[in-house]
């Protein structure tokens, strides 16, 4: 596990942040119809591509929600599981 200091939280918090914003520009541009491709630095996406970037952005969500929650202290959320016993 690894630990970061606050201000390296909110750099991540920053980079998926500007990251999602690209790729919701690009999703925009590609479903609209105005473009069949489009390109990202050295990245290029196609109409064919919308699912993945649709994943990739929900990507970018989770990690800004698991770091502002590291962020303001909590701990990540953790699945219990509980298992009903008839004895």
């Amino acid at each position: 596990m690894s630990y970061k200091t606050k201000e390296e939280i909110q750099l991540d918090i920053e980079f998926h942040k500007s990251a999602k914003q690209k790729l919701q520009q690009a999703y925009l541009a590609i479903a609209d119809g105005g473009v069949q491709s489009y390109s990202i630095g050295s990245r290029s996406l196609t109409k064919h591509d919308l699912e993945k970037i649709r994943s990739e952005i929900a990507g970018h969500d989770k990690a800004i929600a698991e770091l502002t929650a590291a962020l303001n202290g909590r701990g990540r959320r953790r699945a219990v599981g509980i298992v009903p016993r008839d004895w």
